[in-house]
């Protein structure tokens, strides 16, 4: 059993020699308050509630400042904030604005079409980029045409949310855990191509086709709008429009893609990358940096910082390891059960924790399973990434997609709470899930 280390909080300070059950149970405690204050966020805001919970459990000990910020994912802050940055000058530079007249003038003014057409753009990109990307993105655009058709904007957002986790699923670079998973078990871009892309395929239709018969029900894609003077818009549109600027935008956005798709092989984080491209932008736009910073969503980026340290303490006390244990004792020999096992287990959990230590834990079970299976260990890998990535739809805080959707939302005077995106993303998180594990049980490509 280990104990506290000497100076680590006042758990120590206190002279209490703690086992390591004990711990697990603390950090446990502090992780279901957390989320009892997320889910009660009419009283407590959910970044208070995160930074709370990080600063207790290293108060208490629980996790020690160093390892606290060894939990933070540096590359998801790093890529959060870069292209913030980014969406901060094209939005400046009336990119979004035009974007919406040209969706207008694809879709018109169904509201099936619209949810649908998005869906799909937004399952795509989000597999080729990555679904945060492909959120910040598309985003300010969907506001945009609910604003001009007068359509409640909150379904359609998080029906682009709910699109985005799903299209990431498909490929190695869409999603974090298929990064990881990819890493530890060498598989290649074109492995998750064959193996995972028409299961998360065959989720992402289920899912959709879910979605649209829960907002169907609900009267919110009931009928028509009235028809919107596009030639008008487009006139008001041009007076806010900067052409040079939206070009510098457009560039800087299209390069951070292109080192997106090749920075895995050069080993360099998408979190990097925007970085780096986003404050090359900052000094070639003429913007001043202080107008572009005061625009990042800070706090959305100081939740993550939080909830990273709170779901460390998880990490750090072992609790990620039990629970992989658990699973592998569970699954022993028999793949065709432990491909339910993982991958049901593995949505659950990542719909409520962040999937990033829970599949570089199990991603190690997995590895060390492989030694003694021969065969089917493949089939593992494959359900662990459709469960982990498909998992996030359940909860507000299942991804980092959601979240980001949540706070420009939010900007715009739209608030998505976390009982209403559950109302949404839940039946579509286990249906998704259910669909697509199924589908690689029967034909295991």
């Amino acid at each position: 059993m280990t104990e506290l280390h000497e100076g680590a909080g006042l758990i120590q300070a206190l002279g209490a020699h703690l086992a390591e059950g004990t711990l697990q149970k603390i950090a446990l405690i502090i992780f279901f308050l957390v989320y009892g204050m997320i889910i009660l966020e009419r009283y407590f805001h959910r970044t208070v509630a995160a930074l709370l919970g990080a600063s207790v459990v290293m108060i208490l000990g629980i996790v020690p400042p160093h390892f606290a910020w060894k939990s933070i994912d540096y590359n998801t802050i790093f890529l959060l904030f870069g292209m913030m940055n980014i969406v901060t000058v094209l939005a400046h530079s009336g990119f979004f604005n035009l974007l919406t007249v040209k969706a207008l003038k694809i879709t018109g003014t169904s509201p099936v079409k619209i949810l649908v057409t998005f869906a799909v753009l937004t399952a795509v990109f989000s597999a080729f980029l990555d679904n945060v990307t492909t959120v910040l993105f598309m985003t300010p655009i969907i506001i945009g045409v609910t604003k001009v058709l007068d359509l409640p904007p909150v379904p359609y957002i998080i029906a682009l949310v709910l699109a985005s986790n799903t299209g990431g699923t498909a490929t190695l670079i869409g999603d974090p855990p298929n990064i990881i998973i990819g890493s530890i078990a060498k598989k290649s871009f074109n492995d998750f191509l064959i193996h995972v892309a028409p299961h998360a395929v065959a989720g992402f239709i289920s899912g959709l086709l879910v979605n649209l018969l829960y907002l169907k029900l609900s009267g919110t894609l009931r009928g028509d709008k009235k028809e919107v003077d596009l030639e008008k818009f487009e006139s008001l549109l041009e007076q806010e429009i900067y052409p040079d600027l939206m070009k510098k935008g457009i560039i800087v956005f299209v390069a951070t893609i292109v080192l997106f798709l090749f920075g895995h092989s050069l080993q360099i984080e998408p979190g990097i990358i925007a970085l780096f491209t986003s404050t090359i932008l900052m000094i070639w736009s003429g913007l001043s940096p202080a107008y572009v910073l005061e625009k990042v969503e800070w706090t959305t980026l100081l939740f993550f910082l939080g909830l990273f340290i709170v779901v460390g303490s998880l990490e750090h006390t072992g609790i990620f390891e039990l629970v992989a244990g658990y699973l592998s004792q569970q699954i022993g020999s028999d793949i065709s059960s432990g491909l339910w096992i993982i991958g049901i287990s593995s949505a659950v959990i990542s719909g409520f924790v962040d999937n990033i230590p829970f599949t570089m834990s199990m991603a190690f079970v997995l590895k060390n399973m492989a030694q003694q299976l021969k065969e089917g260990i493949d089939l593992l890998w494959w359900a662990l990434s459709l469960g982990a990535c498909l998992g996030g739809n359940f909860t507000l805080i299942g991804a980092s997609a959601n979240i980001v959707a949540s706070a420009i939302a939010e900007k715009e005077g739209y608030h998505i709470s976390f009982l209403t995106f559950m109302k949404y993303g839940t039946p579509v998180a286990v249906v998704s899930t259910l669909v697509a594990l199924l589908s690689l049980s029967l034909f295991r490509i």
